[in-house]
């Protein structure tokens, strides 16, 4: 520990900065059920770009949470899978995913009616 306030939490909002970015909870809950073709997490993670994904796939391998894994085909074939140290974020982010499907419409229910309220206070 050095002796500097704050200094602890770096590293860790690092981590979730990566692992909970916009594009790397899609990435991780799919590779999660199985090895993964590029394609497939194009298809299964909507609205990324071919390079944001490319991107993302590196920064996920750079830090542990992907394996990547090339077969000697013509073409060749890359998967992605989860690497051991995924496998136990894979259980969180699954059941964040899961908790935000169940509560989405609540979210928004809330959302819309503290922005109605709002707009009432200001007039």
């Amino acid at each position: 520990m050095s002796g500097r306030p704050g200094t602890e939490a770096c590293p860790v909002m690092e981590v979730l900065d990566h692992v909970a970015g916009k594009w790397s909870i899609g990435i991780l809950v799919a590779a999660g059920r199985g090895p993964v073709r590029f394609t497939e997490l194009e298809r299964v993670v909507t609205g990324i770009s071919r390079r944001v994904l490319t991107l993302n796939l590196r920064r996920l391998e750079r830090d542990g949470l992907l394996d990547r894994t090339v077969y000697p085909t013509v073409p060749p074939r890359v998967e992605y899978s989860l690497t051991p140290l995924a496998d136990e974020l894979h259980v969180t982010l699954s059941g964040l995913v899961d908790w935000a499907e169940r509560h989405g419409t609540a979210v928004a229910a809330a959302r819309a009616a503290h922005d109605a309220s709002a707009t009432g206070r200001r007039g």
